[in-house]
């Protein structure tokens, strides 16, 4: 039986892989969030560890670590690098060597055409940090996974193909519901994908920006 960190429990993509785990494995959880508060629903839950805590406080955060087999990050913002470089040192201090994490396309300039040209100016505030997280992780020695998803849609469907950092990215969305079941794939088989960065998209949704747009 694992146990499993979520940092950034509260998003969206984490809530789901949280009841996948729940209602798929017998695994333990650590979720870690801002204002624990709005998780309170699992208080009771004797398979969860809720803390409250700031992810760049990194000897909380290694704390919070110190039982946990996997790290997975849900992490975002434009201080993303900051954040995950306190993943990193916290990972490091307590000899966790297991990472997956969310990032995003174009992270690694690897999007074709007129999407990649629309998505670097849509994300371009947000781009710096997850090109810089990414050199950060790959540059740790763990064993990574990074998750690169489309643009993100509450579609009710597990619908996705992957590409590799060495294949133009696909597709210009994914359902949350999609990146959560790739994650779950890869933290209940953490021997998978390791040192890798994989796309993740809907088939068959190739245009020049996302159909909502």
């Amino acid at each position: 039986m694992a146990k499993i960190m979520i940092i950034g429990a509260y998003g969206k993509t984490a809530q789901l892989l949280t009841e996948k785990l729940l209602q798929e494995t017998d695994d333990e959880l650590i979720l870690f969030l801002r204002n624990a508060q709005r998780l309170n629903k699992y208080t009771d839950n004797s398979r969860i560890q809720l803390v409250d805590g700031d992810v760049l406080n990194t000897d909380m955060l290694a704390q919070s670590m110190q039982n946990a087999t996997i790290i997975y990050s849900n992490l975002g913002g434009v201080d993303l690098d900051d954040q995950i470089q306190s993943v990193i040192k916290a990972m490091q201090q307590t000899d966790k060597n297991r990472f997956v994490y969310i990032s995003s396309l174009g992270a690694h300039h690897e999007v074709p055409g007129k999407y990649g040209e629309w998505n670097e100016q849509a994300i371009a505030a947000y781009l710096p940090g997850f090109r810089k997280s990414a050199k950060l992780v790959s540059n740790s020695g763990m064993k990574y996974t990074e998750i690169r998803p489309a643009w993100l849609t509450d579609n009710d469907e597990v619908n996705y193909e992957t590409t590799q950092l060495n294949e133009p990215f696909k597709g210009t969305e994914v359902s949350r519901k999609s990146v959560a079941d790739f994650a779950f794939k890869v933290i209940t088989h953490p021997e998978t994908h390791v040192n890798e960065s994989v796309g993740l998209n809907k088939p068959n949704t190739d245009d020049d920006k996302p159909s909502w747009m």
